[in-house]
């Protein structure tokens, strides 16, 4: 059986996470702490992070980074196509996520990241209030376009739910537990997140909590948020 190396909040494993859920694909979670720099993990992966598989039955070569995993079951699961449609909507697909995996993450999520887990987790140092600030006021410019995209769509990569909608929704579901998105001015979005929220792929993804970080926000796991 497939083993993925994650930890409970990081997005690019729960983007994968969903992407297995929706093709049906069979896995086994193993906890990974990468600010650990543990010996065994990064002879897998030098980079030293999250996630990473394994098919530990076949003994091959692990499959490191999160596109790549996703674009290996996209190319090998037939269930459940994620980035489909025409060339110029894959291309689309793939950029959607190309841009929350660099742009949301760089500007909201890896921010609420170290201040609320690694300076807590690996350094027992409390957050920077300035950096939080930060990520949240970073966070409204992104759901802004989310909202703009989702006006003129039915889903954010095109007319059905892709691996742009996973991408996204992994980054916001992160940055959400954090406390870092307000969802008040962001109604477009919020009916999408509920869709997804209410899929059997992402129930299990809300029903995890990260220790030492402290509860999500009491909205975070309810759909009719």
């Amino acid at each position: 059986m497939w083993q993925l190396y994650q930890f409970p909040l990081c997005p690019f494993s729960r983007k994968v996470r969903l992407l297995l859920g929706e093709k049906g694909v069979g896995y086994e979670l193993v906890r990974e702490s990468p600010w650990d720099r543990r010996d065994e993990f990064v002879d897998m992966n030098p980079a030293g992070a999250t996630p990473v598989m394994v098919d530990s039955a076949r003994g091959g070569a692990p499959l490191i980074d999160s596109m790549a995993i996703c674009e290996y079951f996209e190319e090998t699961v037939d269930k459940s196509a994620m980035i489909n449609g025409t060339a110029i909507n894959r291309a689309e697909i793939r950029r959607l996520v190309a841009w929350f995996d660099t742009h949301f993450y760089r500007d909201v999520t890896s921010l609420l990241l170290h201040e609320r887990v690694v300076k807590r987790i690996a350094h027992r140092a409390a957050p920077d209030a300035k950096g939080l600030r930060e990520a949240m006021k970073a966070a409204v410019s992104h759901l802004d376009y989310t909202d703009y995209l989702l006006d003129h769509r039915n889903w954010l990569g095109g007319a059905t739910m892709s691996l742009a909608d996973l991408a996204a929704a992994a980054q916001i579901s992160v940055a959400d537990y954090l406390g870092g998105i307000d969802w008040k001015s962001h109604q477009q979005t919020a009916r999408w997140y509920g869709g997804l929220k209410s899929r059997p792929s992402f129930r299990p993804l809300l029903s995890e909590r990260m220790e030492l970080v402290g509860p999500p926000p009491v909205h975070y796991d309810n759909v009719d948020f």
